[in-house]
């Protein structure tokens, strides 16, 4: 830490306290170097201190992260341990308390479960009518015909055995000839 400096008019000396001798006075301005001096001393102590600190921290692998981790943890164990946070956590309970054995919470509790119960009746209700709907479509002599189609086509292109490859014309009208090497494809 740095010494602050103090402005002139601070610094000057204060006229002596009324009733104090000069030997007095010299004798507390002494007391007062020496404590300043303690100060500054202690300061650089702790400075040494905490540099120590930190090189055993690094030398453990614990780094600052995990420090503010302990730090929060201890923190948050003296907030729930004061009093503030326990007469607040008393006061919270009686008014939860209070609250839950309301009638209107109770009320509104109901209706909020009523409601939830038929909703999930009517979602359920739905989505039966959708499958059965998506069943109807594709047992449908429409969809039957769009079905086997499209597995024409397809034993056409994979082919199937029966023929499969040989009776799809090729696209270019080739054959079995490769594409010449000036093709945009």
């Amino acid at each position: 830490m740095t010494d602050v400096p103090v402005d002139a008019a601070a610094a000057a000396p204060a006229p002596a306290g009324e009733g104090l001798t000069e030997a007095e006075e010299e004798e507390l301005r002494a007391e007062l170097a020496k404590v300043e001096e303690e100060i500054v001393t202690l300061r650089q102590v702790l400075a040494a201190k905490e540099r120590h600190c930190g090189e055993l921290k690094r030398k453990l692998g614990l780094s600052a992260l995990e420090g503010l981790k302990q730090n929060l943890s201890r923190s948050w164990h003296d907030v729930q341990v004061s009093n503030a946070y326990v007469k607040t956590s008393e006061k919270l309970g009686e008014w939860n308390e209070k609250m839950t054995q309301s009638d209107f919470y109770k009320r509104t509790q109901e209706t909020l479960s009523q409601a939830g119960q038929k909703t999930s009746a009517a979602l359920s209700t739905v989505g039966s009518a959708i499958s059965r709907k998506l069943g109807d479509v594709r047992n449908s002599a429409t969809f039957k015909s769009f079905e086997d189609r499209v597995g024409t086509i397809k034993s056409k292109v994979v082919g199937d055995g029966e023929g499969g490859r040989d009776s799809l014309r090729s696209p270019t009208g080739s054959g079995d000839r490769p594409l010449p090497e000036h093709t945009p494809f």
